[in-house]
């Protein structure tokens, strides 16, 4: 199902070390001889979240940007927004006719969008769980969306080899943006700015202009899929992961690589800084999560799902990880 792993080659920083035996960076930037530690399953606590807890798979989990608030989807058609940390549903959302990829914020929190393998996006009332505007357009199934800051605009990425950007006052499709050549997995706002970064299966992160949607820059160095990709909180930094469990570090303002981290051969489903943007987490396909530490180069194994990794995303003030996978659990970390 996953492709073989092969080695891979980065132009990177000069501060690197690199295998000579294998031609790989060993994981951490420092050490090229470093044996990753592996923390014990049970620093990891089962949260009963209501019904959610063994009910589908979980693709994607978000935080509340100002409360003790937990939303997650899955194949069960549903979302279910929680709070913490008790796990107690408190609301439900109905409506979309097949699995739901991701979901989102409003900035303000008082709003959802989510996106699905029924080929749309779906804003969400969340102060009554109503659905109050579906868009249409993107004819095969919906990986990502990304709300802007201003909270006015949506983009969403699709298996249809584009991405479109959403006017939620107009109701319509602002533009579409052209240029991969296989599906987009990811999209992701640059912090209160009109850039847009997204990964896709063609190998290549693409940042684009949301204004003109022109493509200003590609980047690459994925020698595989890309599964997902996201800005540090600060925005200089872009971190990526494909399928072959390759993570990739950027500088987004020279737009060159930092550094390579292989923890394959296992897909790297999607990755998600902590607040400080010190701290960078990847859920795998193995159903390990990687802890990166990007200050001293050392990466911790927190095992405690069953099966495959889907999401993982830290709590706002980033003494909390919640990962969520296949197993149908979502699991938090302290």
């Amino acid at each position: 199902m996953f492709p073989i792993r092969q080695k891979c080659i980065s132009h990177c920083c000069e501060f690197e070390e690199e295998c000579s035996e294998c031609q790989r960076y060993s994981g951490c930037w420092f050490l090229p001889s470093w044996a990753p530690p592996t923390l014990s399953p049970d620093i990891a606590s089962k949260v009963a979240l209501g019904v959610d807890i063994q009910l589908s798979v979980k693709r994607s989990i978000i935080v509340h940007p100002r409360r003790d608030i937990l939303v997650s989807c899955g194949e069960d058609r549903l979302w279910k927004m929680v709070g913490l940390p008790k796990g107690n549903v408190l609301l439900t959302g109905f409506g979309h006719t097949d699995w739901l990829s991701t979901c989102c914020f409003h900035p303000s929190g008082n709003k959802l969008a989510t996106s699905s393998g029924d080929t749309t996006v779906k804003l969400w009332d969340l102060t009554k769980g109503n659905c109050i505007l579906t868009f249409e357009g993107h004819n095969h199934a919906v990986w990502s969306c990304t709300w802007h800051s201003c909270g006015d605009f949506v983009a969403s990425s699709s298996l249809d080899t584009t991405s479109k950007i959403w006017d939620v006052n107009s109701e319509r499709c602002r533009c579409t943006l052209y240029g991969h050549t296989d599906s987009v997995n990811s999209i992701e706002f640059f912090p209160c700015s009109n850039t847009l970064l997204t990964g896709s299966a063609d190998k290549t992160l693409s940042v684009w202009d949301a204004r003109t949607g022109k493509c200003e820059q590609s980047l690459y160095g994925h020698m595989h899929s890309i599964n997902d990709a996201t800005f540090s909180p600060r925005g200089h930094m872009i971190a990526s992961c494909d399928a072959c469990g390759v993570t990739k570090l950027w500088d987004f303002r020279k737009l060159l690589p930092i550094v390579s981290i292989d923890v394959g051969p296992s897909p790297g489903n999607e990755v998600n800084f902590d607040s400080s943007g010190r701290v960078l987490a990847q859920a795998s396909g193995n159903g390990v999560i990687h802890l990166l530490d990007l200050k001293s180069g050392q990466i911790h194994k927190l095992m405690g799902h069953e099966s495959e990794a889907h999401t993982v995303v830290f709590s706002q003030d980033g003494e909390s990880l919640f990962s969520g996978g296949s197993d149908g659990t979502v699991l938090t970390w302290s």
